[in-house]
């Protein structure tokens, strides 16, 4: 008798503490996934450009940040982007920018990102990451990114738009 009591109460703290954790983690998640009003309203402001590929064009909005700011004087910038993950195309700088680094939790298609301080990124598939970022900007319209960018390497320009 006293081995199925011990047995019931187990079952009992495995049961609610699954609960408890399921409740925790979804609301981490929750908060992960929501993104400071300035990344969400981007399109109707910040720096534009043209990230161009192959002969597909995409119209970008950046943050107005210290790092962008550094970026945007690099450009017009010819990248040969690596392939990564299936999900990703990134390239070295030639210098670091500054990092205000965050964890996005949910990387969605056509974000623009910085991994370190010199790894631009730009992702043309929407997943969960716990990775740091710095914030760059996001492709205003993805459709079509996943295709423009393909399989493996790719060569990539970005410029300010005219």
């Amino acid at each position: 008798m006293q081995n199925i009591s011990k047995t019931c109460i187990l079952v009992l703290f495995l049961i609610f503490g699954s609960i408890f954790c399921l409740g925790i983690s979804c609301e981490r998640v929750d908060a992960m996934d929501q993104l400071p009003q300035e990344w969400n309203d981007m399109e109707n402001q910040g720096i534009k450009v043209i990230v161009k590929v192959g002969n597909k064009e995409f119209t970008a909005s950046l943050l107005e940040t210290e790092t962008t700011a550094k970026l945007v004087s690099m450009l017009p910038l010819e990248m040969e982007m690596t392939e990564l993950n299936s999900n990703e195309k990134y390239y070295r700088l030639p210098q670091n920018l500054p990092i205000n680094t965050f964890s996005p939790g949910t990387i969605r298609n056509g974000d623009i990102l910085l991994w370190g301080s010199n790894t631009l990124v730009i992702f043309y598939k929407t997943f969960n990451s716990s990775y740091s970022y710095t914030r760059i900007g996001k492709i205003d319209n993805p459709e079509g990114l996943e295709n423009a960018l393909g399989k493996g390497n790719v060569r990539v320009l970005m410029e300010l738009e005219k």
